[in-house]
């Protein structure tokens, strides 16, 4: 593992990305393992979104960001995007229930 700055090269710079990435597709697949949970605790496809929460991680997201250097507006657009596949998964179960 390089910090950004330690990259020399190109290659060093996408096999640090690549590394990323990885870790990235990795903890995304375990918090879809809890989205997959939490439709089992709802009751009908009208809860699968729930406004206050979503609006409550979206700020927690950006916090975060903000605090580790990346543009809170760019965690907001792709945690808006996991928001809603993972209602649009919930709703496809609970209708199915």
């Amino acid at each position: 593992m390089k910090k950004a700055a330690d990259c020399e090269t190109m290659e060093e710079v996408r096999a640090e990305i690549d590394r990323v990435d990885q870790a990235l597709v990795d903890l995304l697949s375990e918090r879809w393992t809890y989205v997959d949970r939490a439709w089992v605790f709802k009751r009908s496809a009208a809860e699968a979104s729930v406004p206050w929460r979503n609006r409550d991680v979206i700020e927690k997201v950006k916090s975060r960001a903000e605090i580790a250097g990346m543009p809170p507006e760019m965690a907001e657009a792709l945690w808006r995007l996991i928001i809603g596949w993972g209602i649009q998964y919930e709703e496809e179960r609970l209708k199915e229930k």
